[in-house]
């Protein structure tokens, strides 16, 4: 069985990876980055599948021409920081307790 702390770790990397994703990608749609750009398309659709559970909840204002703020990015930061939270948690709960050090 994978060790606890690893398993917490790996946890805590990829719900860092989406956070920061979906972070990324409401900042460019603030700023109204050019789709143009390679790594503004990569971003915008590697992050499309995160936010699909999420799409239509809330509306996105456009505060300026090609600015946007997207709160359904911003509730599934939310959702999934909590989720990975919750997972590590678990983990941390389901582990075996370290032992006392030879004490009796």
């Amino acid at each position: 069985m994978l060790a606890p702390r690893f398993l917490i770790r790996l946890i805590n990397l990829v719900t860092d990876i989406v956070v920061g994703l979906l972070g990324l990608r409401i900042v460019l749609k603030i700023l109204g980055a050019s789709t143009a750009a390679p790594f503004v398309t990569w971003v915008y659709d590697t992050t499309r599948p995160l936010l699909t559970p999420f799409q239509g909840m809330f509306p996105s204002p456009e505060l300026a021409p090609r600015l946007t703020l997207e709160f359904s990015a911003v509730f599934a930061i939310v959702v999934y920081s909590f989720v990975g939270y919750i997972l590590s948690d678990i983990v941390r709960t389901m582990s075996p307790k370290a032992d006392s050090g030879g004490k009796k």
